[in-house]
């Protein structure tokens, strides 16, 4: 069966986030001045072949341990679609 997992990638929330950053200053520009902070992250989309939906967030969690994911400046999480 085919399964879809999103795999959440955000920068460290003790690392600095110059993406973040710009686009702070970019809505303080525009009075946008309610919005305190704001983190650049990015999300993948895997579609998995696997036996079950827990072996496909098993295979989403290590693709993203071993490669979607900076450990040493991004933590990850996966979700998976229901089906």
């Amino acid at each position: 069966m085919i399964y879809t997992a999103r795999v959440k990638v955000m920068p460290l929330k003790d690392l600095l986030d110059p993406q973040g950053k710009a686009v702070l200053v970019g809505l303080k520009k525009l009075d946008i001045h309610t919005i305190a902070d704001v983190r650049i992250g990015k999300n993948i989309d895997l579609q998995i072949e696997a036996a079950s939906k827990d072996e496909a967030k098993s295979i989403a969690a290590e693709a993203a341990g071993k490669l979607l994911a900076n450990p040493v400046m991004e933590t990850f999480e996966v979700s998976m679609d229901d089906v």
